[in-house]
């Protein structure tokens, strides 16, 4: 396990483990919140519109695959490094009870999206108020045993990583419902097709590392911003 020790891995777990269900606690509550919004009470009636990570958490894809990845990211010298596989309870949404089907079919795939970057937003603010009391930016990224500093650094990473990755156009992705809403009718058939496929299309992509090169640089501007 190289120079990590089994304290300094379960420590740096459990910190990511809290950020993961936050993060996708919040994605998943924006998206039921905003289609209650629209008129839709299905997520509503289910108990969906909630922090709790109780309602959103699915056993494989939030907690066993994360940990999984996390583990041997860990194992690899990477313990500050992102598992993009995960995702948590998808949320149940009735299209047809929106009041507006484009203005919901949007609104609804882009608040998970803004939760997110809420959240990263948040971290960013806490990690430069802390950088005024002499922590350093690599401290947020690996190079500290400070608890908050790591907490705050998943914050931003995390949510960072889930932003640009759920905004890319492939199925079941955010993204490719904002796509849909805006494509003409007689590329319906084809975008049906695509999402037949989407899915392991992306697991394709996220397997030989497509999805890391797009995101790498979104991760070096937030350092550079961070260093202003």
């Amino acid at each position: 396990m190289g120079d990590i020790d089994i304290v300094n891995l379960v420590s740096h777990l459990l910190i990511y483990m809290v950020v993961l269900l936050l993060a996708i606690s919040c994605h998943e509550a924006g998206h039921a919140w905003v289609s209650y919004k629209n008129g839709d009470d299905t997520a509503f009636m289910l108990g969906r519109v909630t922090l709790n990570p109780v309602a959103h958490t699915d056993p494989i894809g939030t907690l066993l695959i994360p940990m999984i990845s996390f583990v041997f990211g860990a194992m690899g010298g990477a313990v500050a490094s992102i598992p993009l596989i995960g995702w948590g309870k998808p949320t149940p949404v009735n299209p047809r009870k929106w009041t507006n089907y484009k203005v919901g079919n949007v609104t609804v795939s882009v608040a998970g999206v803004a939760a997110n970057l809420i959240l990263l937003i948040i971290g960013f603010v806490a990690a430069r108020i802390m950088m005024t009391q002499g922590i350093g930016v690599g401290d947020f990224f690996g190079q500290s045993s400070n608890p908050i500093a790591i907490f705050v650094g998943y914050m931003m990473t995390l949510n960072l990583s889930l932003f640009v990755f759920n905004l890319l156009p492939f199925p079941p992705l955010d993204g490719s419902k904002i796509l849909q809403t805006f494509l003409p009718q007689s590329a319906e058939p084809i975008f049906t097709l695509f999402e037949q496929y989407g899915f392991l299309i992306l697991m394709g992509l996220i397997y030989i590392g497509v999805l890391n090169i797009v995101i790498t640089p979104f991760f070096y501007g937030l350092i550079y911003l961070l260093r202003l």
